[in-house]
């Protein structure tokens, strides 16, 4: 059984999808990070940075933080969604999300929906780094179903970023292979479950 803690953010949902697409038993824990519970003791022993998600694996008394470093410690441990013929190019596209889809759009949800507003100068920067994000994946997906050679982790850590277009300011029918890859995924069953595991129920946004 793995102990999962976490919030419904995009670092949250893709811990979830990933075990709801293993198929794996684990135990949902929310931690409202609205109300500032991941600075609370407890859950600072297994995540230092107090900062969610972070797990627990009863099985092998392991507890992860960082969700990069989960979903490698996942993938290896049911031996799946990390294909070993296409092994770099899943990792690429994975340290893709960790290193820039991830941070960036992390940002662009601050200056563009939460707080905008804040001038000219960093709204308009934070559009044009989503937006090359996007064109980015757009030609990824050009002819291609996934964003490596099969279905891995690095479309499950990417997704739940790009189902916030809204936030973005992004129109999906400006990316026609984003919006076909985006829609393919939200129909997977794990998909769906692994989207609401804490907090209110919120319905995947479809364009």
């Amino acid at each position: 059984m793995i102990d999962l803690y976490t919030w419904p953010t995009p670092n949250g949902r893709k811990i979830s999808i990933l075990l709801e697409e293993l198929n794996a038993q684990y135990n949902a824990i929310p931690i409202d990070i609205g109300n500032n519970e991941q600075f609370q003791k407890e859950f600072t022993k297994i995540s230092p940075s107090n900062k969610i998600p972070a797990i627990f694996d009863h099985e092998t008394q392991t507890s992860i933080f960082e969700s990069g470093a989960i979903m490698l410690y996942l993938a290896d441990k049911y031996d799946k969604f990390l294909p070993k013929k296409s092994y770099w190019i899943t990792m690429e596209w994975f340290m893709f999300q960790l290193t820039q889809v991830g941070p960036i759009l992390g940002q662009a949800h601050q200056f563009l929906f939460y707080h905008p507003g804040q001038g000219e100068f960093v709204e308009n920067k934070y559009i044009d780094y989503t937006k090359r994000i996007y064109e980015t994946l757009n030609t990824r997906l050009k002819q291609r179903k996934y964003l490596g050679d099969e279905f891995s982790i690095a479309d499950m850590a990417t997704w739940p970023w790009i189902a916030r277009f809204e936030r973005h300011k992004i129109d999906l029918n400006a990316y026609p292979e984003v919006l076909r890859w985006y829609h393919s995924i939200a129909k997977r069953p794990g998909v769906q479950k692994g989207y609401n595991v804490v907090g209110e129920f919120e319905k995947i946004p479809l364009v």
